[in-house]
C-alpha cells in the first residue's frame, strides 16, 4: 500500500513539474524529500519479524504500535496529497491568471487602436467643417438687404426717411438764415448757389472716417460765419437758429457713421482672427496628412481658401478609412486571421501622436465658437446702434414719425432675416456635434 502511494505521488509530481511554472519547482522539493525518508521509514518498519516467543500481551502491544505506526505513515501521505492537491489547484489558477493578462493585454491594444482609428477619422470631417465655417465667416460681408437698408438712410441724398439732406440743407438757408427771401435779390441766390456748390463738393464724398454731413455742416457754418462779417442782413440769431437745426440732421448722420466704422473696425479684426485660426489649422492639419502619408496642400500661387479646399477634395472620411482597412491588412496574421495590434501601435508612433494631439484640434474649434460669438455681438451692437439712430430722426422730429416707426419696423424684420440666414449658413451646431465624436482626453502611449 505504502509502495503503492508513493509511486502515485511521484507520478503526479512528475506530471505537475512539466506543467508547472519554474517559480513553483522549489515549493515541491521539501515534498519529494519528505516521501523518500517516510518511504524509507515505512519499508525498515515492515521488516520487523515478531519473535513468537512473546506473550499474547506483549503481541498484542506490539501489534497495536505497528497498527499505530501505519495509520501514522497514512496521515502523512494523505496529509502531502493534499498539499500536492493543493499545488495543482493553484498552478491551475496561476496559468488561467496568466493567460487572462495575456488577453488582456491583447484586448487593451485593440482598445487603444479602435480609439486612435475613430478619433482620427472622426477629426477628419472637424477638420473639413472648420475649414468650411472659417472660409464662410470671412466672406461675411456687405451683400444682404440690411446693409443695403443702412447704406441708404446713410446717404446724404437719399429719401428713404422722407427727406434728401442736400435738399433739407438749402431750405433751411432759404427759410432761416434768408428769412424766406431767397429770390429777393441776387446776393441771395449768390448765398443759395454757393450753399449748393459746397454740399455738391467732390470732397465730402470721399470722406471715410467722417460722416459727410458733419462735413457739409461744418463748412457750411465756416462759410456763413465769414460773410456774417460784411453782409450786416446776416444775424447771429438766425445762425445760431440755422445752426440748431442742422445738428439734429448731423446728429442722426453721425450716429449712423459712428455705427458704420465700429462694425468695419470690429469687421476688420474679426477677419485678422479668423486668418490665424485659418493659419494654425493648416499647420495642424500638416502633422496629420503627413503621419498617413496623404499629399499636402498645395499653397504656391493659391490662397489659403482655395490651397485648403482643394485639399479637401482627397482629404476625406472615406480615403482616411480605406487607409485604416489597409493598415490592418498589413498586420494581420495570415495563418490565424488575427490583427496584431500590438506590433501595429508599436511601429506606427505617429499615428499616437496625431491621436494625442487631437486636443489642439478641439481647441481650434473652440476658438472659431468664440470668434463666431463675438461677430454676432459686434451685429447687435451695429444695429442696436442704427436703432439708436432712427430714433434720434424720430425725436428731433426730421421725418414723419410713422414713417421712422414703419422704418424700425422694417430693419427689426431684417435684421431678424439677416442673422438668421447667417446662422443658417454656417451652422455652429455642426461642427459642435463633429466635435463631440473626437475622444481626445484619452492620450495612448
Amino acid at each position: 500500500m505504502i509502495t503503492n502511494a508513493i509511486t502515485f505521488f511521484l507520478k503526479r509530481i512528475n506530471q505537475l513539474s512539466t506543467a508547472m511554472p519554474k517559480s513553483l519547482y522549489a515549493n515541491l522539493w521539501w515534498l519529494i524529500l519528505l516521501i523518500i525518508h517516510i518511504s524509507a521509514y515505512a519499508q525498515d518498519t515492515a521488516s520487523v519479524v515478531i519473535p513468537d516467543t512473546l506473550t499474547p500481551v506483549t503481541d498484542t502491544v506490539s501489534m497495536g504500535l505497528e497498527h499505530m505506526r501505519i495509520q501514522t505513515t497514512d496521515s502523512i501521505l494523505q496529509s502531502l496529497y493534499q498539499q500536492i492537491k493543493k499545488l495543482s489547484e493553484s498552478d491551475r489558477q496561476n496559468a488561467i491568471a496568466i493567460q487572462g493578462l495575456l488577453q488582456g493585454r491583447e484586448v487593451d491594444n485593440m482598445t487603444k487602436y479602435q480609439l486612435m482609428k475613430n478619433n482620427i477619422i472622426n477629426a477628419t470631417q472637424t477638420y473639413y467643417l472648420l475649414n468650411k465655417k472659417i472660409i464662410d465667416l470671412k466672406s461675411r460681408a456687405s451683400t444682404n438687404n440690411l446693409d443695403v437698408f443702412i447704406a441708404s438712410i446713410n446717404n446724404p441724398e437719399s429719401k428713404e426717411l422722407g427727406f434728401s439732406f442736400n435738399e433739407r440743407v438749402i431750405e433751411l438757408v432759404k427759410k432761416i438764415v434768408l428769412e424766406g427771401k431767397a429770390d429777393a435779390n441776387k446776393r441771395n441766390q449768390k448765398i443759395v448757389e454757393s450753399t449748393n456748390s459746397i454740399i455738391n463738393s467732390p470732397i465730402f464724398k470721399s470722406f471715410t472716417a467722417l460722416s459727410p454731413p458733419l462735413g457739409i455742416a461744418n463748412a457750411i457754418m465756416t462759410f456763413f460765419q465769414s460773410i456774417s462779417i460784411t453782409d450786416k442782413s446776416i444775424n447771429q440769431k438766425n445762425l445760431k437758429a440755422f445752426e440748431n437745426e442742422l445738428n439734429k440732421y448731423v446728429m442722426f448722420y453721425t450716429s449712423l457713421n459712428e455705427g458704420n466704422q465700429k462694425f468695419k473696425y470690429g469687421l476688420n479684426f474679426n477677419r485678422d482672427q479668423l486668418n490665424s485660426l485659418h493659419e494654425d489649422l493648416y499647420n495642424h492639419l500638416l502633422f496629420t496628412a503627413s503621419a498617413m502619408k496623404f499629399n499636402l496642400p498645395d499653397r504656391k500661387n493659391k490662397s489659403l481658401a482655395e490651397a485648403m479646399n482643394q485639399f479637401f477634395l482627397t482629404f476625406t472620411r472615406e480615403r482616411v478609412e480605406q487607409y485604416f482597412n489597409q493598415l490592418e491588412k498589413q498586420y494581420t496574421n495570415p495563418k490565424t486571421g488575427k490583427i496584431d495590434y500590438e506590433r501595429l501601435l508599436r511601429e506606427n508612433g505617429n499615428l499616437k501622436e496625431v491621436n494625442n494631439q487631437l486636443e489642439d484640434l478641439v481647441l481650434l474649434t473652440k476658438r472659431f465658437e468664440n470668434i463666431y460669438n463675438e461677430y454676432f455681438t459686434l451685429l447687435d451692437n451695429y444695429y442696436a446702434q442704427v436703432n439708436n439712430a432712427l430714433q434720434i430722426a424720430a425725436d428731433n422730429g426730421l421725418a414723419d414719425k410713422n414713417l421712422i416707426k414703419q422704418k424700425q419696423q422694417e430693419f427689426a424684420q431684417l435684421e431678424q432675416e439677416a442673422i438668421n440666414d447667417m446662422k443658417a449658413s454656417i451652422n455652429i451646431d455642426e461642427l459642435k456635434n463633429s466635435t463631440d465624436n473626437i475622444k481626445y482626453r484619452f492620450k495612448i502611449y
